[in-house]
């Protein structure tokens, strides 16, 4: 029998990216190329346990991290041992991004779950600057990202009650996931237990359950076994106060994060 024709191309699989979610879905986007580059300056990978610490606070570091996989957190130890989380962070955020300049971390970083960092050595990130200035750029605008949210936490501290709190973080971090493919906008894993929520939102882990049960009784949302559900992301949105402008999220997203057709 003879055969005719050619065979069927298939196309070779394409390489996950680790800054795959790198500026992903936001105002200020990074090009394949400039990824390309970021990729270029990773000088290996590391992977930590939920609860290891990752940089220790006040001591001096050559490089920064970039979260792949898993949850982390920016956190302060303080004199009477306790733990005060200022960020958590999701793929695709640089944890420590502002090291490069400061050499030295004021406050820990640490897994809040079993996470995958990339690193990138300082002189790499000095090779950067001075060779591609667009891409410098975004680098800065990611750390803006980070103080504009740290921003927020602190307004929703002081001027948010407890279940106002409790929903404007769920809707944060529902925007952050969606950006990333992490979220369809309703549905996301947050692997935080009640007592991280309590801690991220200045409440006791009596408070957020009870909190969470009136989210549940309202049919706002419901957590159960680190899935959240959001049920009323609009409802959610507004007893939260929320707004997704300091995320500075592109517009569709920005939309979807609130569950309108516009912010």
């Amino acid at each position: 029998m003879r055969i005719t024709g050619s065979w069927p191309t298939i196309a070779a699989p394409r390489l996950v990216m680790l800054t795959q979610n790198v500026l992903r879905n936001r105002t200020a986007e990074v090009t394949e190329s400039e990824r390309a580059v970021l990729e270029k300056a990773i000088s290996h990978t590391r992977s930590y346990t939920a609860g290891q610490v990752v940089v220790r606070q006040d001591a001096a570091v050559g490089t920064s991290t970039l979260l792949v996989e898993g949850l982390m957190t920016r956190h302060v130890d303080a004199s009477d041992g306790r733990r005060h989380l200022v960020s958590i962070h999701v793929p695709g955020d640089f944890v420590d991004l502002h090291a490069y300049a400061l050499k030295q971390l004021d406050h820990a970083v640490g897994a809040l779950t079993d996470s995958t960092v990339a690193v990138f050595p300082h002189e790499a990130l000095r090779r950067i600057e001075k060779q591609h200035p667009r891409l410098t750029r975004r680098l800065w605008f990611s750390t803006l990202l980070d103080a504009a949210t740290h921003r927020q936490w602190v307004v929703r501290l002081a001027n948010l009650n407890a279940l106002q709190r409790v929903a404007h973080f769920l809707c944060e971090m529902n925007a952050r996931l969606l950006a990333i493919g992490r979220s369809d906008g309703q549905r996301f894993e947050l692997a935080m237990t009640q007592a991280d929520i309590g801690d991220v939102c200045g409440l006791t882990n009596v408070h957020v359950n009870r909190v969470v049960r009136q989210l549940r009784e309202r049919e706002l949302c419901s957590i159960r076994f680190a899935q959240v559900h959001i049920l009323n992301p609009q409802g959610l949105a507004h007893a939260g106060q929320f707004k997704p402008d300091y995320l500075y999220l592109n517009p569709p997203t920005a939309s979807r994060a609130v569950g309108s057709g516009a912010c």
